[in-house]
């Protein structure tokens, strides 16, 4: 399947009278089940596109924000957005408003969608950005509302569609909110199609001719739910269903209620699904345990998938039976982790990838079944290895624009010969393989696999003046469940005026309480976990850059 040559709106328009009365997007409401057919899908996504056009009389290139939890009506807003020629940003619904004005403010769009859960802040950020001129709530119409709702649009399905060069920008994705300048990764049309057809060959490897149904737990905002869990599913003719919560029971209930196939997981979520599985048998009856325990060493040495799910045929019935694997990205998947998946006979599929690559560079589909490498590149990509730093640099059609109005950070990342320099440290083997080794850069991984910027942080932190210095860095665990993973550290240096009035203790009370209202301004998961005081300047280079490195040694002792 040749998509690249295709433009996007084709593909769109192919897709739905292909797979017509097949569900595409579905999720479970507390009044039952609603599902979109391919068709359905396509209708709503018309009608709106002719809305945008004929009644807000958008114009090619301008800006379209969503702001919503994941749901069927999601897919129906980033198509029509894509038809009427817009760019499409999808925002984390867990910013908060200073940040999220930061985004917009930098792209400026002129519709909101959003769902009734968020309205409340879509209507706050109107009030104060004159740009955002119109609201659309993306759920059935309430009584007494003054917003038009996706569902009470015109019945019009016919408009000229608008199509763009496959250069010009599909998606802004903001991967940082708070700092003077947001970071938005702008992805063009043909870095969509080149990932679509990539994707094409790498789940023919893992879901050869099969029609398989998808749980979808990351949200939309996120580009590797986008572009797998929703572009690439949907274009394999897939049925998607969205969870309304991440509580154990929801989930596996869709995946017994939706006989679901696969998944599009974080490290995080897989390591979850574990501890609840352990806890399970280690607090049933002694026999199950010892039998599952046998059980587990034996499966080791067998191959057949389908032998190991008749073996855990219990934890298999949990997940409704038809469960086989699922691809796991954003963040360095846990070895131990994925064999225990593997060993249960489900499949797991480390992949890497970053926003600035579309973003999936690699999957590990390969037969020798070693969960430590990341796969070989997809084929539209040339990746090596920089001799001095050791660090991944890639090349291709996947490779993003550019930051959103930041040309200088851009060339930073992207150099003259169009090589993107990942911040990765990396080794490929003579085959191929790619194994991640280490970062080069300050980015902070939780164990969520959601990535900080020390850098962000900072710079709320630095607007205090009770503080001369502030460093944020990430401390790593290094036993237990988190093992690998990081927490946000915040050392900050009072000011002589600080030191000079207080005694000690009050110092130390003063800065740690300042710490924690500043952070008020952040999501909860970049707020620091670990405050420390320093009473002597930060160590730093000639260039007066902080040295990290010792800081950390710091925040240790």
């Amino acid at each position: 399947m040749g998509s690249k040559k295709k433009n996007i709106l084709y593909l769109l328009d192919e897709r739905t009278k292909k797979y017509g009365e097949r569900i595409a997007l579905g999720t479970k409401t507390p009044l039952g089940w609603k599902e979109f057919t391919y068709k359905g899908i396509g209708l709503l996504s018309r009608k709106l596109a002719c809305y945008l056009i004929d009644n807000l009389n958008v114009q090619k290139g301008d800006r379209l924000a969503i702001l919503s939890e994941s749901k069927p009506e999601y897919g129906a807003c980033v198509f029509a957005s894509a038809m009427a020629g817009m760019i499409t940003v999808p925002l984390d619904v867990k910013l908060t408003k200073y940040e999220l004005i930061n985004i917009l403010s930098d792209c400026e769009p002129c519709v909101m969608l959003v769902s009734r859960a968020h309205l409340e802040m879509a209507v706050a950020l109107q009030k104060e950005l004159p740009f955002l001129k119109n609201i659309i709530v993306m759920d059935e119409p309430a009584a007494g509302e003054d917003y038009k709702s996706l569902y009470n649009l015109p019945d019009n399905y016919e408009a000229r569609w608008r199509p763009r060069s496959s250069k010009s920008t599909a998606f802004i994705i903001y991967t940082s909110g708070t700092t003077g300048a947001p970071k938005g990764v702008e992805i063009s049309f043909l870095n969509m199609l080149t990932q679509l057809d990539d994707l094409w060959d790498a789940l023919n490897a893992i879901l050869p001719n099969r029609m398989v149904t998808v749980l979808s737990i990351l949200p939309m905002n996120h580009l590797f739910e986008m572009t797998v869990g929703f572009s690439t599913f949907l274009n394999f003719g897939f049925s998607v269903y969205y969870t309304p919560s991440l509580k154990p029971k929801d989930i596996l209930g869709i995946m017994r209620a939706k006989k679901v196939d696969f998944m599009i997981v974080v490290p995080a979520f897989l390591k979850l699904l574990k501890t609840g599985i352990e806890s399970e048998i280690n607090n049933g009856p002694k026999k199950v345990k010892t039998l599952f325990n046998l059980m587990f060493k034996i499966s080791k040495f067998i191959p057949s998938y389908r032998i190991k799910k008749f073996m855990f045929k219990k934890i298999h019935d949990k997940f409704g039976g038809h469960f086989m694997g699922c691809i796991s990205g954003g963040a360095p998947l846990d070895i131990s982790v994925g064999e225990f998946f593997e060993r249960i006979g489900i499949k797991v599929y480390q992949g890497y990838g970053l926003s600035e690559t579309s973003p999936v560079v690699s999957v590990n589909t390969d037969k020798r079944n070693d969960l430590a490498s990341v796969g070989r590149p997809l084929k539209s990509f040339e990746a090596r290895i920089d001799k001095e730093t050791g660090e991944l640099q890639l090349r291709g059609d996947c490779i993003m624009k550019g930051y959103h109005n930041q040309p200088e950070l851009t060339a930073e990342t992207i150099d003259s010969d169009g090589w993107l320099h990942t911040g990765d440290i990396a080794k490929i083997t003579p085959d191929g393989h790619i194994y991640i080794t280490g970062r080069i850069k300050n980015m902070i991984v939780l164990s969520g696999g959601k990535k900080v910027f020390p850098e962000e942080v900072e710079s709320v932190l630095e607007k205090s003046p009770y503080f001369a210095e502030v460093c944020v860095l990430g401390v790593s665990h290094t036993f237990g469940a988190k093992d690998g993973t990081e927490d946000i550290a915040a050392v900050v240096v009072p000011s002589e005026e600080v030191l000079s009035k207080y005694d000690d203790e009050t110092v130390d009370k003063l800065c740690k309480d300042e710490v924690k209202r500043l952070s008020e301004r952040l999501t909860p998961y970049k707020r620091p976990i670990n405050i420390v005081v320093s009473r002597s300047p930060l160590p730093r280079t000639t260039t007066r850059k902080v040295k990290r490195k010792e800081v950390k040694e710091l925040v240790k002792s």
